[in-house]
């Protein structure tokens, strides 16, 4: 005989819903690696800016490009901490909604009120899908930005006595009226290139990015879940009206067929 306790183990791994807990999983993976490499990439960010551009912080009151990344920085934690706890509300809606599919006709009932919930997360898991798409597409600018920095520092090694000139004024990281140039020749251009802040905030904004990738399929993977649940939801709660009423129908009909008897019976005697 199998044991009492593998049975019950048995029972709680089917009870176990899977699709949520991989979209969980991803999530999770993409939103920490996003928040972590983000947040570091940023850091190397600030670094390679005072080290090699010689770019001054503002005053507390002005809007520059460190100010700037300070908030990303806020926004980062922002969405490590929502995202920590929307991860866990999908997972936990995904155990409600499979246990009222496997016990339909059981003591769980699926109510009004369960339907309006799966309903609501589902359009809430879309806003958020679009919300990481803008996010994924954001991420992939500074990206752009490393790529062409890389390449420049690429080619002065191939093109010797080439002019090549990284300018942060071309992607609006200083105003224009500040001149930060630096070129091909000069000794912080080759210790820049030659530096590990340039490669290590290259290659972590690249990881970012991966994060924000699979944070969007995450929600797609959530999408279908959501809405792979609403539809056995619907469909049983259909089932479950059907046999409602076939259930009163064939007591009424019972009912009537137990009066005609007596009636007969009556008529006799």
């Amino acid at each position: 005989m199998i044991p009492l306790k593998i049975i019950c183990c048995i029972k709680c791994l089917g009870g176990i819903p899977y699709p949520s807990l991989i979209a969980t999983i991803l999530l999770y993976a993409g939103v920490a690696l996003f928040c972590g490499c983000g947040h570091e990439a940023l850091s190397g960010t600030v670094t390679i800016l005072q080290n090699y551009f010689e770019v001054v912080r503002g005053p507390v009151d002005s809007l520059d490009v460190f100010t700037m990344i300070d908030i990303i920085k806020y926004v980062i934690y922002g969405i490590a901490s929502a995202f920590f706890v929307y991860g866990i509300l999908l997972m936990v809606e995904g155990f409600f909604t499979s246990g009222a599919i496997k016990d339909l006709y059981g003591d769980f009932k699926i109510t009004t009120c369960g339907r309006c919930v799966s309903a609501w997360f589902i359009m809430l898991t879309y806003i958020f899908m679009l919300a990481w798409l803008g996010v994924t597409a954001f991420t992939s600018l500074p990206v752009f930005m490393y790529f062409n920095i890389w390449t420049i520092c690429q080619n002065t090694t191939i093109l010797e006595g080439a002019t090549l000139c990284l300018d942060p004024r071309q992607y609006g990281i200083v105003p224009i009226g500040e001149g930060k140039t630096v070129c091909a020749g000069s000794e912080k251009f080759y210790k820049m290139c030659e530096s590990n802040e340039l490669d290590m905030t290259f290659h972590l904004f690249i990881c970012a990015l991966a994060g924000a990738g699979a944070a969007v399929i995450a929600m797609i993977h959530y999408l279908m879940v959501l809405s792979a649940n609403w539809a056995y939801v619907k469909d049983a709660c259909r089932m479950q009206k059907y046999e409602d009423i076939k259930s009163k129908e064939e007591q009424e009909l019972h009912d009537i067929h137990s009066t005609r008897s007596k009636e007969r019976l009556n008529a006799y005697t």
